[in-house]
């Protein structure tokens, strides 16, 4: 089984797209793994962040909750590093993320939002 790891803001701009991103990536056989850092990245924003922001990582959570996941552990403060180590680590894995820095530092496919609203690996 494929394994997807995501990373914040690829959840968030999902939300903010009304892409239901567990049903599809399960649908296609996929198991998520979302970093432990990551949800208390999302649970930061939803106490200080303001507007939009909070809806969406509130919803983010709320999905979080309601559906199956690998909670994962990076054992670092920065989760754009750990992601990029987890990554190098398990070249398996595929990457969620919009996070040009990240895509750039990883050889991993790369599971990016189109235009239209879709998600593909590339």
């Amino acid at each position: 089984m494929k394994k997807v790891l995501l990373d914040t803001n690829f959840i968030l701009s999902c939300i903010r797209k009304k892409i239901d991103f567990f049903s599809d990536l399960k649908f296609c056989g996929f198991k998520i793994l979302i970093p432990a850092e990551v949800v208390i990245e999302l649970e930061k924003i939803l106490k200080t962040g303001g507007g939009k922001f909070k809806e969406e990582a509130k919803i983010a959570l709320s999905l979080l909750k309601q559906n199956d996941f690998e909670k994962i552990n990076l054992n670092t403060k920065n989760v754009d590093n750990g992601i990029v180590k987890m990554a190098g680590e398990n070249k398996e894995y595929i990457i969620a993320t919009l996070d040009r820095e990240i895509k750039s530092k990883i050889e991993n496919q790369k599971l990016v939002i189109r235009g239209n609203g879709k998600l593909e690996i590339v």
